[in-house]
């Protein structure tokens, strides 16, 4: 399973030609099992200008399926992770990024992203496998 970031979907509609999108664009969505995450839908909608492209990106990134993050189990361990990198001196700025990586590692999935600086030190320190 792969779990595609908003950094990622968002850089794609952009047509970017980013590391990270020429890698999604690679992939064949049939046999890599692409996944999106709740919370990466709402990053990527909440960025659309209006109602009908907002739609256009819904159906697109539904193609695909659409996992729920979180619950009570995901939200302690994810917590843990960030007082574990805390502990080490690393503070981790997003919540969900943190969500999205736990998820990933708990899942055994591979996270394809195009973020500056979160999943770094969950890959070096916790195991966070990342295409």
């Amino acid at each position: 399973m792969i779990v595609v970031d908003s950094s990622v979907w968002i850089g794609d509609l952009r047509d970017e030609d980013t590391p990270a999108v020429m890698k999604l664009r690679a992939l064949d969505p049939m046999r890599a099992n692409l996944v999106v995450p709740d919370l990466v839908l709402l990053e990527v909608l909440r960025g659309a200008r209006d109602e009908a492209v907002a739609g256009r990106i819904e159906r697109h990134l539904c193609k695909f399926d659409i996992v729920d993050l979180g619950g009570r189990m995901l939200a302690v361990a994810a917590a843990r992770y960030y007082r574990h990198l805390r502990g080490l001196g690393i503070t981790i700025r997003s919540s969900i990024h943190v969500l999205i990586g736990t998820f990933c590692i708990q899942h055994d999935a591979v996270l394809l992203h195009h973020d500056r600086g979160d999943f770094l030190p969950m890959q070096r320190h916790l195991g966070l496998r990342c295409l």
